[in-house]
């Protein structure tokens, strides 16, 4: 991840690549960085037979395909922000690999939720699956409403990941002009080590507190460091998917860290946040670490 790098738009030719490269054009703007459009292409990939696959035009006409696919992407990126300086490419590679590789230098990725695959009614594509999980740096997938407004929106559970969110998510509020909602969920008591068994019975009022000063903690510096930005807090009891899924349909953006507490520490992507990339109803970043 390069924070003075430009914004990177993964584009395939669909009406969600299409969506990803507005969006991706508004966050280049509001961070005041140039846009760089790519659309990754491997021909000999493509082995269905012409008949089935109408849409793809014959070999000698790919180049102009390609094209188009980022043309029509560049246009659709100049209609959102006229004064955007906007690079294209298309480059020779698989996808993934591509924009993995693209992510090292760019400040953020946007990716649509789905595109031309081989399901093409998945929920979420594999591209875009693949690279939040594996990508240096915050990955912006752009799913449900892309055109809501409302607060932006950061899932809190205390954790290294949850503070880079909450920091994200406060520059994106503030951005926009809008105000920050940061949210915990708890279940039950946690364990306080491995192989500690979970109390049966416990005070749930002296719980609510402990939890609800964990997030007053979480966000405490986000005042000192955003002075205008309105701050709202809601610790609830609940599963964080749930409660996350239902506050996205009244928010503009909802961020998360790519794993949190809980769970199993090696997975590169947690269940909360591999469950939003299929659930979330308004555009969703995923923080993943950074390589240093």
């Amino acid at each position: 991840m390069s924070p003075d790098g430009p914004v990177l738009v993964g584009v395939d030719g669909s009406k969600a690549a299409v969506q990803a490269a507005r969006l991706a054009a508004r966050e280049a703007a509001m961070r005041r960085r140039p846009l760089r459009i790519v659309h990754a292409f491997v021909w000999p990939a493509l082995q269905a037979p012409m008949a089935l696959a109408p849409a793809v035009p014959p070999e000698g006409e790919v180049e102009r395909y390609t094209r188009e696919i980022v043309d029509e992407a560049a246009r659709a990126a100049a209609d959102e922000a006229p004064q955007l300086e906007i690079a294209t490419q298309v480059v020779d590679g698989a996808a993934t690999v591509v924009l993995l590789a693209e992510a090292r230098s760019a400040a953020l990725v946007v990716l649509g939720d789905h595109g031309f695959g081989p399901i093409s009614g998945a929920l979420v594509g594999s591209v875009a699956s693949q690279v939040a999980t594996h990508a240096d740096g915050p990955v912006l997938v752009a799913r449900g409403d892309c055109d809501r407004s409302g607060p932006v929106i950061v899932g809190v559970d205390g954790s290294e990941l949850s503070a880079q969110a909450i920091g994200f998510a406060a520059e994106a509020a503030d951005l926009r002009g809008t105000e920050l909602l940061a949210v915990h969920t708890w279940t039950h008591p946690p364990s306080i080590g491995p192989g500690d068994m979970q109390p049966l019975v416990y005070d749930a009022a002296a719980l609510q507190a402990e939890e609800e000063a964990l997030l007053a903690e979480s966000v405490a510096g986000v005042r000192e460091r955003h002075p205008d930005l309105t701050v709202r807090q809601l610790s609830v009891q609940g599963r964080a998917t749930k409660v996350l899924t239902e506050e996205s349909a009244r928010g503009q953006l909802l961020v998360v860290g790519a794993r949190g507490r809980g769970g199993f520490t090696g997975l590169l992507l947690g269940s909360v946040s591999n469950a939003l990339l299929y659930r979330s109803q308004c555009p969703l970043v995923v923080i993943r670490p950074t390589r240093h």
